[in-house]
């Protein structure tokens, strides 16, 4: 009798174990839902909720008290409420953002995000609804010493990790510090740890502006023109919802008013 009920024990707990190793797997791979043959769309409504990714990244998308603000958060938020659906923003590690959206744990990226060849290999990107441009933020009483970026080769630059601002000083073989964001990049340069940095110019616009948080800092070298668009699943069917929706946003003024109010009109696209 002991021996049978030890060999129960013995196989209780090894199916406990197998239960506990798959459910381990589970978390690792998709979000549960994605795997059941549903559209993004379908997916999306299903669950209620628009999972946005982003970063804390004035004037785009910031925290005012425990809520989320700013342009593309007020825009993802109109987004998901013509969906039917409530936007639930989720501060995303910027390096693995197509890795998370992938894997189901984002529904979108709606964050500044610059328009470049190899992201639309790996994602889907929306129409560009912004333009922007990668500039050198520097301390204001180096400036007229550093006015080319070629002025500019010789200094550590700081910057965040899978941004184009990194790209950009790969393609230079510029020295770099590797950063986990745009504003830790930014303090870097104000501590002195750094003496640069590439970041988007509507956020160096921003934080750099009078009685702004690095007032200290500004830029003036303009290293190219870009596009901001939204980032989806390869193939997803939220691309053209994001589209439609972009598009009667310019034409009913939303995007043009939400521009004025958080300072970026000069960024809106004129030929929307």
């Amino acid at each position: 009798m002991k021996m049978q009920y030890k060999k129960m024990c013995i196989l209780l707990a090894a199916t406990m174990m197998l239960a506990v190793a798959g459910c381990g797997q589970n978390t690792g791979d998709t979000a549960p839902g994605m795997e059941q043959g549903k559209s993004d769309l379908e997916y999306v409504q299903s669950k209620g909720t628009l999972v946005v990714g982003i970063t804390d990244y004035a004037p785009m998308d910031y925290r005012d008290g425990e809520a989320w603000t700013g342009f593309d958060a007020d825009l993802a938020e109109a987004f998901a409420q013509s969906l039917g659906v409530t936007p639930e923003f989720v501060e995303i590690d910027w390096d693995k953002k197509t890795e998370l959206l992938d894997k189901g744990v984002i529904d979108c990226i709606w964050n500044g995000m610059t328009m470049t060849e190899e992201l639309q290999e790996v994602i889907s990107c929306s129409n560009p609804y912004l333009s922007n441009s990668q500039v050198v933020v520097l301390r204001r009483d180096e400036m007229e010493q550093f006015n080319t970026i070629e002025s500019c080769q010789h200094l550590l630059f700081a910057v965040e990790s899978g941004s184009a601002g990194e790209s950009l000083l790969k393609e230079r073989k510029y020295r770099y510090i590797a950063c986990a964001t745009q504003i830790e990049a930014l303090q870097s340069v104000c501590d002195k740890k750094a003496d640069a940095t590439v970041i988007d110019i509507v956020m160096a616009a921003y934080y750099t502006s009078d009685g702004q948080q690095f007032d200290d800092l500004g830029f003036g070298i303009s290293l190219n023109d870009e596009k901001i668009c939204v980032g989806l699943r390869k193939d997803s069917d939220l691309t053209e919802k994001v589209n439609e929706f972009l598009k009667a946003s310019y034409e009913d003024g939303t995007i043009g008013s939400l521009a004025e109010r958080y300072g970026i009109g000069n960024a809106v696209l004129a030929d929307k």
